[in-house]
């Protein structure tokens, strides 16, 4: 067991020699340093002990997404209103805290609801304002791809591709993607969302239905 504080050298000698200073010393050096009584001066920094000192050095840490520590985040978030689920990846959290402010700014935008989205999802996101005005030289059908006079005001569509043919995989997506496009959209605007999973590939084993998708 380590007995001696090293606290004990800044004092004058004669103040060393009593067991009580050394015993009191050593709750302000384990407070300050986080020391192990338990083990020895070398092994103290192999611990998980985090002393005041410790933490202080590294406090900057704490108000950076990417390195604050996991249980740190929801409390991090909270300073720009943003509440995380708690199902929701930690890389996710983590990516999506230090961009919020900027998203709060594009709020009701396609593009900001485009970001949104890829920040959980990856990069296979796209929302279309589906319906146009009747173009000459396009064609286009009335009713299918084209309304006369604009279609009905507020529609779009936003399709999102998984990387992986994993129907619990799509099913969840789909759930958190409408928690944040309801939330993040216009009022008075209305979607409709696709989810799609890889297409069925030559010469790999595919089901349709399970993991592959026609058309």
């Amino acid at each position: 067991m380590n007995k001696q504080s090293s606290y004990l050298a800044y004092l004058p000698e004669i103040y060393r020699e009593t067991d009580f200073t050394e015993g009191f010393l050593k709750i302000f050096e384990k407070i300050l340093t986080g020391i192990n009584d338990d083990v020895s001066p070398d092994q103290n920094d192999q611990t998980d002990h985090k002393g005041i000192e410790q933490l202080l050095d590294r406090i900057g840490d704490y108000f950076d997404a990417d390195s604050a520590p996991y249980g740190f985040l929801d409390w991090l978030a909270g300073w720009a209103a943003l509440e995380l689920p708690e199902d929701w990846p930690e890389e996710v959290k983590r990516k999506l805290i230090p961009q919020i402010i900027q998203l709060y700014k594009k709020r009701g935008t396609k593009q900001g609801l485009e970001e949104f989205l890829r920040i959980y999802v990856g990069a296979g996101v796209s929302i279309n304002e589906w319906y146009s005005p009747f173009q000459v030289g396009v064609t286009s059908t009335v009713g299918k791809d084209t309304a006369i006079g604009g279609g009905p005001p507020g529609f779009f569509i936003v399709k999102v591709i998984i990387p992986e043919p994993d129907l619990e995989l799509k099913m969840r997506t789909e759930n958190v993607l409408r928690t944040i496009i309801d939330r993040e959209k216009p009022a008075h605007t209305y979607y409709r969302l696709e989810v799609v999973m890889p297409y069925m590939k030559v010469g790999v084993h595919s089901t349709i239905g399970k993991d592959t998708i026609l058309g």
